[in-house]
């Protein structure tokens, strides 16, 4: 009878346990799936030379929402519009923080730039300021110097196509950014400030692969910064910033000593102003913008500007020239229209009655955006479907993985400007399935000026000049690999063979 009574006693003991056990595991908020870890560095030997890709292939296994362990630090990587919504809409206040990071904080002294300054006061202010004064519509309408440069590059490619030579489009559209981002900061051309195109760019180049350098003092924060000192990623950052200091303190002190015309002033003029509280705007009087921040912000200009400007018109161009059918469609837009309108020159107003240019530029970017990952990091605990996401979580939408994803675009990998056509699809960052700008508060602010030169450098290309391959290469030889960076490039050099299109000649379909 005692035994008995053992019995009923524990298997009682047992049925409690069991169901306190169930009652926890219920209760406990629920975890995005994750890949198998690794002591100490977690995930980080999953992540290839082309994260974007990498995580693409592990979210087909593990879910659109994916968690990561990044060394110490937790990740959620996100990988399909309805997750992004999630994210970039409906909590968009809860993840609205960038990730400090080490690269990019000592190229932004200490992150009082755009992109990756905390959010609050500060951060509302500059942007704003930025939007209304730097990069709306009006004020890219007044920067006469980008088609300058455009014409400069036209003539270039004119009087170069009798040669037998192909021209480098890759660099000559990163010399045509670097000039256009150069006079937009500081309304100089390279020569008028002593100072050579190509010392420009490469100076440029070298303080964004800071921003792509991986630094283990971001995943390790205790001890990782003596690994970056013995692999010499401290040395490499702090060399690219002191260069872009000292160049700035040039630029800066000769802003200073002259009064700049009227209705003429260019990006540092109207920085320098805010420093001295002369700027119409009493929102600017409550943050406490210094020499740094002005730096700061001309950083992220030329960071931003330089690079992804080169990198969207290299991409479409080798779309159309793999493309030869949406080649000849979209010239023979660009001539028809100017042959109707009696132009020679193609400027910026121009841009909307060309509908076809802007669905190529459109398919560009989904198949090739600029930045393949948004990055956020989370300030408050919230969900994403059904998951759990805490405070300190660094976030990663996979715009590029989105942008192909089968399940919102038929044919995804294949370049098709025509799936545009009727499409309430734009750059916005309204449609998460498209999302080259990226979306809600940390949307990027320079969309319609990169646009703008993306646009126009396109049709002036294509209007003037017909492009062939080298001979002997067919289109399927044209290779597509990406290169890696925190920018997608195209990682060959793209080599094409120009022909200049004399007078109307131009404007006939081809």
């Amino acid at each position: 009878m005692l035994f008995l009574l053992l019995v009923v006693l524990l298997l009682t003991i047992l049925f409690l346990v069991k169901n306190k056990i169930k009652a926890n595991n219920e209760n406990k908020p629920k975890l995005p799936p994750t890949p198998p870890k690794l002591p100490i560095i977690g995930n980080l030997h999953q992540l290839g030379s082309l994260t974007h890709q990498s995580l693409w292939k592990l979210s087909k296994t593990y879910g659109h929402i994916m968690g990561l362990q990044l060394g110490k630090v937790p990740a959620i990587v996100i990988s399909s519009a309805k997750a992004a919504e999630d994210v970039l809409k409906i909590n968009d206040l809860a993840c609205c923080d960038r990730p400090s990071l080490t690269g990019p904080a000592k190229l932004a002294y200490n992150n009082i730039d755009i992109t990756f300054s905390p959010y609050g006061e500060y951060w509302r202010q500059i942007r704003k300021l930025c939007v209304l004064k730097l990069f709306s519509s009006k004020s890219v309408q007044s920067f006469d110097f980008i088609r300058d440069d455009i014409h400069s590059l036209n003539d270039f490619l004119r009087e170069s196509s009798v040669s037998a030579t192909p021209v480098n489009l890759s660099v000559k559209m990163a010399t045509l950014m670097a000039s256009n981002t150069f006079r937009t900061a500081f309304g100089k051309r390279f020569s008028e400030c002593g100072l050579e195109s190509e010392v420009f760019e490469q100076m440029i180049h070298r303080a964004m692969d800071v921003v792509g350098t991986f630094a283990a003092s971001d995943m390790f924060p205790r001890m990782g910064w003596i690994i970056d000192r013995l692999t010499g990623v401290h040395a490499k950052f702090e060399r690219s910033f002191r260069e872009m200091d000292d160049f700035f303190e040039i630029v800066i002190a000769e802003h200073l000593n002259r009064i700049p015309e009227k209705g003429k002033e260019d990006l540092v003029d109207l920085l320098l102003s805010i420093e001295r509280g002369e700027y119409d705007s009493t929102s600017t009087t409550q943050i406490n913008f210094t020499r740094d921040c002005t730096k700061a912000v001309i950083m992220d200009i030329f960071t931003a500007g330089v690079d992804t400007g080169a990198i969207t018109v290299t991409w479409a161009m080798s779309e159309l020239a793999k493309n030869p059918r949406v080649m000849k469609k979209v010239q023979h837009e660009i001539r028809s229209y100017c042959l109707k309108k009696n132009k020679f020159k193609i400027t910026e107003s121009d841009i909307n009655q060309l509908d076809y240019l802007k669905m190529v530029v459109k398919e560009t970017l989904r198949l090739h955006p600029a930045a393949p990952i948004l990055l956020r990091e989370s300030i408050s605990q919230f969900k994403v479907g059904e998951y759990q996401v805490y405070p300190k979580t660094v976030i990663q939408v996979n715009v590029w993985g989105i942008g192909r994803d089968p399940n919102y675009w038929k044919n995804s990998e294949e370049f098709i400007p025509e799936r545009f056509i009727d499409s309430c699809v734009d750059f916005k960052g309204q449609n998460f399935e498209y999302l080259p700008f990226g979306a809600g508060r940390r949307g990027c602010p320079g969309m319609i000026m990169g646009l703008t030169m993306v646009e126009l450098t396109l049709a002036n290309l294509l209007c003037y000049f017909d492009w062939k391959l080298p001979i002997g290469m067919k289109e399927s030889d044209i290779d597509m690999e990406e290169g890696s960076g925190i920018t997608v490039f195209k990682k060959l050099l793209l080599n094409l063979f120009q022909l200049a299109m004399n007078g109307h000649q131009r404007f006939k379909h081809r």
